[in-house]
């Protein structure tokens, strides 16, 4: 964050709160006029300080009710291993999230299903399938307490 001042952050802010915003209303609630808001907002997207727009969809409302948080350790830690897992675990559609990781596991996925019959199928269909699996461990979500989209500015 050290080449954003003031008015980036605050554009930042405001479009977590509401992506939707027109860039007169950004600009109005920055304090710039709306083709120096424009040009701001060029900048933050071309250097990839904004990544994207996107609606945050329920997860819930779409019937997936199950959270699942699952563990992965591979054969091994060999580039292609890696490197083809992750090819692999990407075209999973239930994978929400996908960390390689440091410790006792090598990846850790968020995973969504239905109910434990979802589940089941992704677990023996898609996760049991990935390359270089040799032992999956999947914890179930009770309750949800926070899901931030973006860190705090």
């Amino acid at each position: 964050m050290g080449n954003l001042d003031t008015i980036d952050l605050a554009i930042m802010r405001t479009l977590q709160d509401n992506g939707r915003i027109s860039n007169a209303d950004l600009a109005q609630r920055v304090g710039l006029s709306p083709s120096a808001c424009s040009r701001r907002l060029d900048i933050l997207e071309k250097n990839g300080t904004i990544s994207g727009y996107h609606a945050r969809l329920s997860n819930k409302a779409l019937d997936y009710k199950m959270m699942v948080i699952v563990h992965i350790s591979l054969s091994g830690q060999f580039a292609k291993t890696l490197a083809e897992f992750e090819a692999a675990v990407k075209l999973c559609p239930n994978v929400l999230v996908c960390y390689l990781m440091s410790g006792e596991y090598d990846y850790i996925l968020r995973v969504a299903a239905k109910d434990l019959e979802d589940y089941e199928h992704i677990h023996r269909d898609w996760l049991s399938a990935l390359p270089h699996v040799v032992k999956i461990n999947s914890s179930f979500a009770l309750r949800e307490i926070i899901d931030r989209p973006n860190v705090g500015l």
